[in-house]
């Protein structure tokens, strides 16, 4: 059985205390992310955390699909004691080192499970950092993580990866690792909301 790699706690907790900030006014912002508003990143978390959860658990295996777009319509009731549950759910999901063997597969991509935790890891903690920057807040993971992310996506090609991240931002030769990784993900570090 294999070990797990890391944890993702200090990453869901961070993203639990972001969402906790997000009021209803805040749900129409702009976020980095192209043509995403704070509402459709939410839609998103609510579906890449049961997502990554099931790739953990292998229930997703044979039966995932592609992410679809936010549906154009409310948030569901409680959606911050859900994403807030469902976080809990997703780090406590790859605690168990069952979930790090072999291959598992979410949103229609298999990979070996490892890979996936390090995918699931990055959505926790880029989209932490994109719902901060739309309601005007400051972010910064646990260094551990970034060094994760950093060594998972440092080949990642200057076009970006479609689908998953746009063109690689260049950052200073004096950027921090944090804002390195930030650059490989299509994000400006220098953004501020």
């Amino acid at each position: 059985m294999a070990t797990p790699q890391f944890d993702l706690g200090n990453a869901t907790d961070g993203m639990v205390e972001i969402i906790a900030a997000i009021g209803a006014d805040d749900l129409s912002a702009a976020t980095p992310c192209p043509d995403m508003t704070v509402r459709d990143l939410l839609f998103h978390t609510l579906g890449f955390t049961e997502a990554f959860r099931q790739g953990a658990t292998k229930e997703g295996i044979g039966r995932s699909a592609p992410p679809e777009p936010a549906p154009q319509t409310d948030l569901p009731a409680g959606w911050s004691e859900l994403i807030t549950t469902r976080l809990k759910a997703l780090a406590e999901a790859w605690r168990d080192p069952a979930a790090w063997d072999g291959e598992t597969e979410v949103g229609g991509v298999t990979a070996p499970a490892a890979v996936m935790a390090g995918f699931a890891l990055d959505e926790v903690v880029v989209h932490s950092w994109d719902l901060a920057r739309a309601i005007g807040r400051r972010y910064e993971p646990a260094d551990a993580d970034v060094a994760v992310l950093l060594e998972q996506f440092r080949d990642t090609p200057r076009e970006g990866i479609p689908g998953l991240f746009g063109p690689v931002v260049e950052v200073p030769a004096e950027a921090t690792p944090w804002e390195r990784l930030l650059g490989l993900t299509g994000r400006d570090p220098a953004r501020r909301s």
